[in-house]
């Protein structure tokens, strides 16, 4: 996410090491690097001079004759700052509130309306205790309703529609009385796109809103179209007047200038940002994290709240009583690794970690990452899983037969497991740094 951007900031930056102080002449080199680095992420000219202004004057008004604090550190400082407030400084909920809360959902073909739908009908089931109606209002493109249909059963709830109906406006009110009806708290009404920007659509998206008054209006727009999403923004708001953007297909977007120049070109904020095509890959807008995040500084807070969320507490007390008795096991392993699964993709969750972004840049990550370790686990047999200790050479040739993996594998699985076994094991016992350390080849010995 961001990755080109990010490269692009940090070498700024360093053109100020070494440097003991801002001046006119440092910053100017610094700002013009900062400014063709948003021009490259695909932000308009305008947004990014008046964005390079400010930290201009910011970085030169500064007190910055602190020697504890590095010109480089300074200006990361500012320009983080400035980002988040060009982002809309503060995340900004969903109203939901009614009997019952109704969301429009608006967008163009392709941009990931559906399935933004049944993320954000997971997200308010599972986040917000609410129990959500799907409405399928795309009367042209049949494969958009069995989609929402398909997502509505994934996720465990009700979908509204209308198969012979063409009548959008007509279904979305017949859908808001079916929920009150039917004890729904929440509308999520899915509508037609375009490919491109037309104004039967947009006469199409006005009535349904005006005939339903919506309680929430969302704009859907790819990330990766950069400033044409802008630009795609700022035509529906002219005639809807939406209430807050969704940016999706973040994780393919490289460059950020949809989500740099949105807020500062319509008004609006962005409220959600999705990546992929999982129902859990949706996550509230912060512009806080964000800028942190672009600027290769982590994501810590949202890297907590997603472990958070996964995190049972009898569980862990019982893992924690294995790890001292040291009796972990591939079963207890096998369950923390779908655990770190259920948080999201694995390079976006090392992204959030600081400094991980510039060691994970050039590696091929992603959710096959762990499928090595399941193969060789799940071709154990549940007694082998349970006591590690049983693995002879006769059960790791029948494992590596079963996995379609060689021995070699197997053998270097089972050594680095019975490693972080003893490790953790030790690391239980309060001495465990010191006596893991004496146990390593030229360890100190006490």
């Amino acid at each position: 996410m961001f990755e080109n951007l990010s490269e692009k900031l940090d070498f700024a930056f360093k053109s100020l090491k070494g440097e003991g102080k801002l001046t006119e002449l440092n910053v100017a080199n610094s700002i013009k690097e900062i400014r063709r680095a948003l021009v490259a992420a695909d932000v308009n000219y305008k947004i990014a001079k008046e964005f390079t202004d400010k930290i201009k004057d910011k970085a030169l008004g500064t007190e910055n004759v602190l020697s504890s604090i590095k010109p480089g550190e300074l200006m990361v400082k500012i320009v983080q700052d400035e980002m988040t407030e060009l982002m809309g400084g503060q995340s900004e909920g969903i109203n939901i509130k009614g009997n019952p809360g109704v969301v429009l959902i608006s967008g163009l073909q392709g941009s990931g309306k559906t399935t933004f739908t049944g993320k954000l009908a997971k997200f308010l089931k599972e986040k917000k205790s609410k129990r959500p109606l799907l409405v399928a209002c795309d009367v042209y493109r049949p494969a958009a309703v069995d989609q929402l249909s398909v997502l509505a059963d994934q996720i465990g709830v009700h979908i509204y529609k209308e198969p012979e109906s063409k009548n959008p406006v007509q279904i979305a009110l017949n859908a808001i009385q079916y929920a009150k009806s039917h004890t729904h708290d929440v509308v999520i009404i899915d509508t037609a796109g375009r490919t491109s920007v037309d104004e039967e659509m947009m006469q199409e998206i006005e009535n349904i809103k005006n005939a339903i008054n919506p309680t929430e209006t969302l704009f859907v727009v790819d990330s990766m179209t950069g400033q044409d999403a802008v630009n795609t923004a700022a035509s529906f708001n002219e005639r809807i007047n939406f209430d807050g953007v969704v940016l999706t297909k973040l994780d393919g977007d490289t460059r950020g200038g949809a989500a740099l120049s949105i807020k500062y070109s319509v008004g609006k904020p962005i409220k959600f940002v999705s990546s992929g095509e999982k129902l859990d890959t949706l996550d509230v807008f912060h512009p806080e994290r964000m800028a942190q995040r672009i600027l290769g500084m982590g994501d810590i807070v949202s890297f907590v709240e997603k472990a958070q969320e996964q995190f049972d507490e009898k569980e862990a007390a019982r893992l924690e009583k294995k790890i001292k008795k040291n009796k972990f096991d591939f079963n207890d392993f096998l369950g923390q690794l779908h655990q770190i699964k259920r948080m999201g993709d694995i390079k976006s969750l090392m992204n959030m970690i600081p400094g991980m972004s510039k060691m994970t840049k050039d590696l091929d990550i992603d959710d096959k990452a762990f499928s090595k370790v399941e193969a060789i686990i799940q071709s154990m047999t549940p007694k082998e899983r349970a006591n590690p200790d049983l693995l002879n050479m006769s059960r790791k040739k029948r494992i590596s037969i079963g996995c379609g993996k060689n021995l070699h594998e197997i053998n270097m699985f089972i050594k680095q497991f019975d490693n972080m076994r003893k490790m953790m094991h030790m690391m239980s016992k309060g001495k465990g740094m010191e006596r893991f350390m004496q146990g390593m080849p030229g360890g100190k010995k006490f």
